[in-house]
């Protein structure tokens, strides 16, 4: 089942911190080899927007998807 809702990452503002990755429950966002968060199990996300939260760079947004 896919999510209602996708995360959409601004790379350019993303400055890789690492806190959206930690505070995400299912475990669905990661850092990777250029130390930008990447969406990486969007089969796994459960819409809980923590990662909109507490992003301190606004570079994470929950958008509708397009299905």
């Amino acid at each position: 089942m896919e999510p209602k809702k996708k995360v959409v990452i601004n790379r350019d503002w993303c400055k890789g911190c690492g806190i959206c990755v930690a505070f995400c429950p299912k475990e669905v966002l990661v850092l990777d080899d250029q130390e930008k968060a990447c969406w990486a199990y969007p089969e796994k996300c459960i819409n809980c927007g923590l990662c909109e939260l507490r992003c301190p760079d606004m570079a994470i947004e929950l958008e509708e998807n397009e299905s």
